[in-house]
């Protein structure tokens, strides 16, 4: 009998391109001070339109992240995943992956929820208003929510298991999840993640058929998760992508383990259907502590969904209760995200991001714009709080009735120890 013991899912590497910051270090400087992204909606086509604030990143230069040849066959969400899964393997020291001896020992998965919108959009136009032979060839595949996935493993040569998840807001989690179970499988590296690009004109029209959406015109009261006066959630583009890797073949080549994926679940509830969301995510919490092994009372942190519904609200709050009991009303929760917007599948990666650099530098990022909490949560507002972090539970739902959750452990259960 082998005694090796199993294989484990570590990060190794965070790329990052966001509202507030498109480097992992930017992001993490502004999130952890609680400094707010959010703004007017700036972009061409939706000056009329009743969205008003959103999270849009201004300062990403796609010509200078992304080659000539990728950038026309693309959107602009896989333009943020091209340059956000760069950032993360040159932070894993896997820059220069040597793809010719193991090329199928890097994997790519990622998930989407809007596609590439503002790609199709323009291509429309111009069949429309020029003709058919004025549509470009790349019409057929920039739009597609598995563009990132495919276009990511091509310019990297990566052959080793790829996939696309689409589960709407939670699939960001399910992506990491889906990495990590490919890493016990016996696949040494994943990159995986989600960038979403939906303020394009025909996307935010899509999304204005969600009630849940606000449209409210000030930036500091657009997104207020968990107040009386919570109108809903503003949408955002960008988000991360991470390396998850075997922790012993990433210890053999020296690099740094940030984290630990430790356990995943995921429900289904309906869309829309706030109240049946109490018990999905609950069961979808408590599923996850059970794979990780993890005793309610070791989470110290929770990554809140923070819809902005007070209906949707509410049953997160009790969800959290219902599945730490006690602890569920003292450990502190936080959604740093009221600051950059929500970005639909991107959200949890963005979280799950903040909630390995949290632990790290051993500090819990605010809630921005959110003061007056009418739940029984301890919500961290205001300032960042000092607290020793090991393990942090990341949450997700999504509107068309998925709900996910993601524990992250900077200790190895079976060890005891930091990494």
């Amino acid at each position: 009998m082998s005694s090796a013991r199993p294989r484990r899912a570590a990060v190794t590497g965070i790329g990052v391109v966001a509202p507030n910051g498109t480097s992992t270090e930017t992001f993490w400087k502004a999130t952890k001070e609680g400094i707010s992204a959010l703004g007017p909606v700036t972009r061409e086509g939706c000056e009329q339109l009743p969205l008003r604030v959103a999270g849009e990143v201004r300062q990403f230069d796609p010509e200078a992240a992304v080659e000539e040849r990728y950038l026309v066959q693309t959107d602009r969400f896989t333009h943020y995943a091209l340059a956000a899964a760069d950032l993360a393997l040159d932070d894993a020291r896997l820059g220069r992956v040597d793809t010719d001896a193991s090329p199928y020992s890097v994997g790519v998965v990622t998930a989407a929820g809007s596609g590439g919108g503002e790609f199709g959009q323009r291509e429309l136009q111009q069949l429309w208003s020029k003709g058919s032979r004025f549509v470009g060839p790349y019409q057929s595949i920039a739009w597609f929510y598995a563009a990132s996935t495919g276009q990511i493993s091509i310019r990297r040569g990566f052959k080793g298991p790829c996939g696309v998840v689409a589960s709407d807001e939670a699939g960001g989690l399910d992506a990491l999840a889906h990495a990590a179970r490919a890493v016990r499988r016996g696949t040494d590296v994943l990159v995986a993640g989600a960038t979403e690009a939906p303020l394009a004109p025909y996307s935010v029209v899509c999304q204005l058929g969600y009630e849940e959406l606000s449209t409210v015109g000030d930036p500091d009261r657009a997104y207020r998760p968990f107040t009386s006066a919570a109108c809903g959630f503003v949408p955002a583009e960008g988000g991360a992508m991470l390396v998850v890797e075997d922790e012993d073949t990433a210890r053999e080549r020296g690099a740094r383990v940030r984290a630990h994926i430790a356990g995943h679940a995921a429900t289904f509830t309906g869309a829309s259907r706030w109240a049946d969301s109490r018990e999905g995510l609950a069961r979808a919490i408590q599923g996850a502590l059970n794979e990780a092994g993890c005793a309610p009372e070791e989470v110290d942190v929770v990554f809140a969904d923070a819809l902005g519904v007070p209906e949707a609200d509410r049953a997160e709050a009790l969800a959290i209760a219902d599945a730490l009991g006690a602890h569920g009303r003292r450990v502190p929760v936080t959604a740093p995200k009221t600051g950059f917007g929500r970005g639909w599948g991107a959200a949890p990666v963005l979280d799950t991001a903040a909630a390995v650099l949290a632990m790290e530098d051993g500090l819990i990022p605010p809630t921005p714009h959110v003061f007056d909490v009418c739940h029984d949560l301890d919500l961290v507002t205001g300032r960042a709080r000092s607290a020793e972090l090991g393990t942090a539970l990341v949450l997700s739902r999504g509107l068309m009735g998925s709900n996910a959750a993601l524990l992250v452990r900077r200790r190895s259960h079976s060890e005891g120890g930091t990494v």
